[in-house]
């Protein structure tokens, strides 16, 4: 141990080794699959060795940098991360700041998604608890290490807290900066000692975030904010149906607009290169394109709803099954069946999808976009370029939302930029740019998606058989993560929160048809969750009303073996006040739980159904995310849930005629307004287990909770979402 001597003896400096720091900086790094342990205070010499993931610095001014791995899209978990290391680690937070990672796999993978370095599934925080955790622990030994050589005294006796390294018996005490240039040089521990939770100053309470002063004076660098040297802008005609090519166009007229400095064909279309993003889109207008639809998607969307239902007649793959679900139902003193239906969802997201691209000096690629699968996104630019990855350098900027549009397996908008500047002779620097239009009529959305249940219950009201069949497009088939998350033909996104109910079935059976359509797919905020928990939540609800029992106690009684959720729910009902009889004429409450990507979720909706509408009141959740890193973050993440969610249970979808998209901007697809909002109430449940993710589990039980109020309300279940204002019509 560092602080072990001979009596009188000087400390013994341990030899320094080289670290990824630069002068004047410290930096700590730690695999990513290392384990959390405790040790003694002081870092073991015998087991030290440098790692090369590199996640903090302290300049000699002693701002603490904390580099973030995944990308911040708005949710906050650039706040959250850099909160984890610091309290590790005994910073002052005033001091804190945070710079997004490089690509780089070796140094950055996410663990939960496994090789790859990315963003999504609300994994954040719970891939990066331990890790950070030990980089912070590891930097705060390295400087206590450095000031009880320094000090000549033991290092037990040394404390840090705000960003000061102290020695109580002598007085003594030195800021992160003085020690930080000298420490980098130390081994790095590799099992530092973890703080107890009743150590920490930072996890578990509100603390500012830290990207709020930058995104509110304008400071903040966004995608569409880049502009590199001599940068010309791009806009790319596509074909108006999935699956279309270029048979032919005409550029003539094009050319001739003011600022068209060339227009070249691309893999996905046409693109016009101006000096501005307007020209572009000028010189766009002035195209004429002859279309090759023979390959195309040319069906409306209910002819894609009427095949679901065709395929639905049959039981499908078979995802789950318990039991003999179509003997129970023979016998069952009630059978209840339903039909859910949901349409595609564009993401929306406030940014546009955007990115600049250029060729540098050293005959490398520099990229400035936010970037969410930065491995497979590095890879196929480099592909595209004819390079390897190294070569291809990313610079993360914040995203302007994503809600997963951003990490497509195909990374289809970057490819499509490093396709533009390869077509165009690499000259200049290329921003390509999607419109509102572009972002909202280009695909990658969520599925449309079809449900068939056969629900029975006995003379007591008990659930005896359920038999469930699903038809949807699955987002993994034909992907480059098909072979990690496809099993014998069945999509583990298409299923989840179903196949895996929670809900103590004794009879039930989960199928899937996966569909065969034309239209690109994807993750949509929370994913399959998105219309699972729609269909387990509102079947559950009918199967309480139908056997005359509360729905929360009929919830509870069938949920006996998953606590976390059981207490969610309690802690909903109780703060709403619950009850299922109508609060008043036309107006009730409906309940919902879920779990999904490890968190647990349950919201009770307030609602009033009229002649006029919905009018969604108030939503009171209770979230179980583990231990809660920043309970402000948290509650605005289930509050920003409930507004993104909002607009897709009461009015949007994305619909298409004979193969062409419908709805092209927020007029056809509005996202929720500011007077539309209900008010949140968010109740955080305590807890010591590793903490989950926040980003995704507030959506999938808001449509639910409302349409379960909607009948509380009115007597009239509204299963297809979005819910049907027409049946509202004489309620």
């Amino acid at each position: 141990m560092l602080n072990a001597r001979r009596p009188n003896a000087a400390p013994v400096r341990p030899s320094r080794r080289g670290l990824l720091a630069g002068a004047g900086a410290i930096v700590v790094a730690f695999r990513l699959d290392a384990k959390p342990a405790r040790a003694a205070a002081g870092p073991d010499l015998a087991s030290v060795k440098a790692q090369p993931n590199a996640f903090v610095r302290i300049a000699p001014d002693d701002t603490v940098t904390v580099v973030i791995k995944h990308l911040d899209m708005g949710q906050g978990n650039t706040t959250g991360l850099a909160t984890i290391l610091a309290d590790e680690l005994g910073a002052d937070w005033k001091t804190v700041r945070t710079e997004f990672a490089p690509a780089d796999a070796t140094l950055y993978n996410n663990s939960l998604m496994g090789p790859i370095q990315g963003t999504g599934g609300s994994t954040a925080v719970a891939n990066s608890w331990f890790q950070l955790r030990k980089a912070g622990a590891a930097a705060r030994e390295m400087l206590m290490a450095e000031a009880a050589f320094r000090w000549k005294v033991p290092v037990a006796q040394i404390t840090v807290a705000e960003g000061v390294v102290r020695h109580e018996p002598s007085g003594r005490q030195a800021r992160f900066g003085e020690l930080a240039a000298s420490a980098a040089s130390l081994p790095v521990p590799s099992e530092p000692r973890l703080k107890d939770p009743s150590e920490w100053t930072l996890i578990g309470r509100t603390v500012p975030r830290l990207d709020s002063v930058a995104k509110t004076n304008g400071s903040a660098v966004y995608s569409l904010d880049i502009r590199r040297p001599n940068q010309v802008t791009a806009v790319v005609a596509r074909a108006p149906r999935f699956g279309a090519t270029v048979k032919s166009f005409d550029a003539a007229a094009a050319r001739k607009v003011a600022g068209v400095l060339d227009v070249v064909q691309v893999p996905t279309g046409v693109a016009v290169i101006a000096r501005d993003t307007w020209s572009a889109m000028k010189g766009r207008e002035a195209l004429t394109v002859t279309w090759d639809d023979s390959t195309a998607e040319t069906r409306s969307s209910d002819a894609i709803l009427a095949e679901y239902r065709e395929r639905a007649k049959g039981p499908g793959l078979t995802a789950s099954e318990r039991g003999d679900p179509q003997a129970a139902l023979k016998g069952a003193a009630q059978v209840i069946e339903a039909e859910f239906t949901f349409p595609y969802l564009a993401h929306a997201a406030m940014e546009p999808l955007n990115a600049t691209i250029e060729r540098a000096a050293d005959g490398g690629y520099d990229v400035y976009a936010g970037f969410q699968f930065q491995t497979v996104e590095q890879a196929t630019m480099a592909a595209i370029l004819g390079v390897t990855p190294d070569r291809v350098r990313l610079h993360s900027n914040w995203a302007g939302g994503s809600f997963g549009r951003r990490a497509t397996p195909t990374a289809d908008y970057l490819a499509e930029a490093a396709t533009v500047l390869k077509a165009a002779g690499e000259k200049a620097p290329i921003h390509l740019v999607w419109t509102r239009e572009d972002d909202m009529a280009g695909g990658y959305y969520r599925p449309t998606v079809l449900h068939k249940v056969r629900a029975g219950i006995d003379a007591k009201g008990a659930v005896v058989g359920w038999d469930h069949v699903m038809v949807g497009k699955s987002i993994m088939i034909g992907s480059p993560f098909e072979a990690m998350i496809v099993k014998n033909g069945i999509d583990s996104t298409t299923v989840e929160g179903a196949s895996d109910t929670p809900y103590a079935l004794p009879a039930y059976r989960f199928g899937v048809h996966n569909g065969r359509e034309g239209v690109p797919v994807l993750w949509w905020r929370s994913v399959g969750h998105t219309h699972t928990a729609h269909v387990m939540e509102v079947m559950i609800d009918e199967l309480a009303h139908a056997a005359n029992v509360d729905p929360v106690a009929y919830r509870l009684s069938l949920l006996t073996q998953a606590p976390r959720l059981s207490a969610v729910l309690k802690l909903a009902a109780d703060k709403a006040g619950w009850s299922d009889k109508p609060q008043e004429k036309g107006r009730g409450l409906g309940v919902a739980v879920h779990e999904s990507f490890g968190s647990y979720v349950a919201m009770v909706a307030d609602v009033t159904a009229q002649d006029s509408g919905i009018r969604v009141n108030r939503i009171v959740a209770a979230v179980d995310v583990g231990i809660p890193v920043n309970p402000d973050v948290i509650r605005a993440q289930v509050e920003g849930a409930v507004g993104f969610a909002l607009s897709a249970v009461l009015r949007n979808r994305i619909t298409l005629k004979d193969g062409q998209v419908q709805e092209h901007n927020f007029d056809a697809y509005a996202p929720t307004r500011m007077s539309e909002m209900p008010q949140v109430a968010v109740h955080i449940v305590p807890s010591q287990a590793a903490p989950t993710g926040i980003g995704e589990p507030g959506v999938p039980v808001l449509a639910p909770a409302i349409a379960n109020a909607v009948f509380s309300a009115t007597g009239q279940r509204l299963r297809a979402l979005p819910l049907d204002l027409s049946g509202m019509k004489g309620a």
